[in-house]
């Protein structure tokens, strides 16, 4: 009988047969991840592929939608150049339930904080510097007509799930204050193309110190203080075991400034912390949720949205558990919260 491992890699094998891609070695990769297994094919050319296997997706798609959501993801981040090429895709079959994504190679190492953030927001400016295609061109990924209220919309949708986590009264009734601060509107809510999953972790660096993000699967047009948010809050930054740092108020606002200083036109401070708190209240209802639903038995159809703890190994789940307590503790929720007062007054 074949591990999950072994019988992964021979789905895999008898789908790139089939899809006529050669290859001499596929070698399967750390289980780092909630959201996707990750092989390493071997080329014989040299300019090897790395195939994304979803064990479920996170916009809540079926296998064929979430494979097209993908592919729209790397083919529109790509010009930039900070992000790796998408050349062909499985389709879901017996085999993979979910299908794959064939995409660039990259050789690098994890970013370091905080002296690649600097390169981190060159790679971002990159992405939000892409030309607005017309409303009519921006399918399939998500472009609502208001891309601050959605993301509110979708921050308290989320907030939905406090009630199932089994929080404290006092964590709840904090949250619940911060989600009031929120205002209704932004002077300046211009969407951009943006990632929406800029943790640090997802970056890796090439030898000549570009930045490079790896992981696209959530794209959107949206808000790109959401992604220099997501880059730099405590939240992201210590996510990631191995580049984990907790940044000074100087680093995150050297960050900021190095990602103006590459945009034609950046939006007001106002605008910037109201993304930063969203995105960070995103962060803490999502821990919310995963702590309601991690427990669940996985989803044998293979649909959509998936947390059970079963898809993914065990030491990935303790790591998750603990970042997820911790950042649902007091202590981190005032450390946040401070940290944001001090932005609105020196950004």
């Amino acid at each position: 009988m074949p591990t999950p491992t072994e019988a992964r890699l021979q789905a895999l094998a008898t789908e790139l047969k089939r899809a006529g891609t050669a290859y001499h070695e596929l070698t399967p990769m750390a289980d780092t991840g909630l959201a996707h297994d990750h092989v390493w094919i071997h080329r014989s050319e040299g300019n090897d592929w790395v195939a994304r296997l979803p064990k479920q997706s996170q916009m809540n798609l079926p296998p064929e939608e979430n494979l097209a959501y993908q592919t729209a993801c790397y083919q529109r981040s790509s010009p930039g150049g900070h992000t790796p090429k998408l050349y062909d895709t499985l389709p879901p079959s017996e085999a993979l339930p979910r299908g794959g994504l064939l995409v660039e190679a990259i050789r690098g190492r994890l970013a370091k904080l905080p002296e690649d953030l600097p390169a981190i927001a060159d790679a971002l400016a990159s992405l939000h510097s892409q030309p607005l295609p017309s409303v009519a061109q921006r399918a399939p990924l998500l472009a609502p007509e208001d891309p601050w209220q959605a993301m509110v919309d979708e921050v308290r949708q989320q907030a939905n799930w406090l009630s199932d986590a089994q929080l404290s009264s006092k964590v709840t009734q904090r949250i619940k204050q911060e989600l009031d601060l929120l205002p209704p509107r932004l002077r300046d809510a211009t969407p951009t193309l943006i990632s929406f999953d800029t943790h640090p972790g997802n970056f890796l660096i090439r030898d000549d110190g570009r930045a490079v993000l790896v992981d696209l699967e959530k794209c959107r047009y949206g808000l790109p203080g959401i992604d220099l948010a997501h880059t730099s809050l405590y939240t992201s930054t210590t996510w990631d075991i191995s580049s984990q740092a907790v940044l000074s108020l100087s680093d995150v606002i050297s960050f900021y400034r190095r990602w103006q200083a590459n945009m034609d036109k950046s939006p007001d401070t106002d605008t910037l912390v109201a993304c930063r708190r969203a995105t960070w209240l995103w962060s803490l209802t999502w821990c919310a949720k995963w702590r309601a639903q991690h427990l669940n038995t996985k989803d044998a159809l293979q649909r959509g949205e998936d947390w059970s703890a079963e898809l993914t190994a065990p030491a990935v789940i303790d790591h998750v558990r603990d970042r997820v307590e911790h950042y649902l503790s007091l202590p981190t929720i005032d450390h946040v919260h401070s940290e944001l007062q001090c932005l609105q007054a020196t950004l």
